[in-house]
């Protein structure tokens, strides 16, 4: 067998034993997340090399009201000094029905208690309808270290969307 021809020939053996369906990966659909998604449940993505969620949570922001430029989408990007922000926009957000989007919360271990307990007490104290967050963060470097709180991956759907 020869090394550099042995993924085409595997790729093309369940192609044609098995279907086509498991040899290519089916399209992100942001659109048919947005229909499972509700104020009380996050989305959390989980990061890639060259993939980068917030374009599609724009789109289907805009596409159901929620936009940047007109105050109903907040997207903070998570950083040293981003910490009371983006409690406190979490809080507005709940109330009001805006959408909130933190990324790269994999950057600020010791802030995701309390963002963990400030999102229940959002959903605790009666949500908007109209609420959704998205949170984004890179897997962790080992399997067994904890970055994000268990409570907020057991009530998250969570998108894993790498690039092709």
């Amino acid at each position: 067998m020869r090394p550099d021809r042995l993924t085409g020939a595997l790729t093309q053996f369940v192609s044609e034993n098995l279907g086509i369906d498991y040899i290519e990966q089916k399209s992100f659909d942001i659109f048919q997340l947005y229909r499972e998604t509700n104020p009380k449940t996050t989305v959390f993505f989980v990061l890639f090399p060259g993939v980068d969620p917030t374009p599609d949570v724009e789109r289907i922001g805009r596409a159901n009201g929620k936009a940047i430029a007109e105050g109903t989408f907040i997207n903070i990007s998570m950083g040293q000094g981003q910490e009371t922000i983006a409690l406190d926009q979490l809080g507005d957000a709940g109330k009001t029905g805006k959408w909130a989007m933190f990324q790269n919360v994999h950057l600020m271990e010791g802030w995701l208690k309390d963002f963990e307990r400030k999102l229940e007490i959002v959903i605790e104290l009666g949500v908007h309808p109209e609420f959704r967050c998205f949170i984004s963060s890179e897997p962790p470097p080992l399997p067994d270290q904890e970055i994000i709180p268990e409570s907020i991956l057991q009530n998250s759907i969570k998108i894993a969307n790498e690039s092709p």
